[in-house]
């Protein structure tokens, strides 16, 4: 892939990591991108991600495990934003 876009998508990846859960570590931006690919996914090929689902229980778990995680971290930061008038 060309570098430019790289440089540039991984940008996109951390602006939506911070906007989302205010955080930006390695961890969250590879956790930012699960989410993404699996919402994504699961919107376009429901059937796919519900056959995933039923064959791998133990990754739909951890699936399960980060889009908590990320909506708990979502509801955090939307809790401590000062309301805009």
């Amino acid at each position: 892939m060309n570098t430019d876009f790289e440089k540039e998508f991984n940008a996109l990846v951390l602006k939506t990591a911070e906007l989302i859960t205010g955080d930006t570590s390695p961890e969250m931006l590879e956790k930012i991108k699960v989410w993404a690919f699996f919402n994504h996914v699961h919107k376009s090929l429901p059937a796919l991600t519900s056959h995933w689902n039923q064959t791998h229980p133990e990754s739909k778990a951890e699936v399960r495990r980060i889009f908590e995680e990320i909506r708990d971290l979502n509801q955090a930061l939307q809790a401590n934003k000062p309301e805009s008038k």
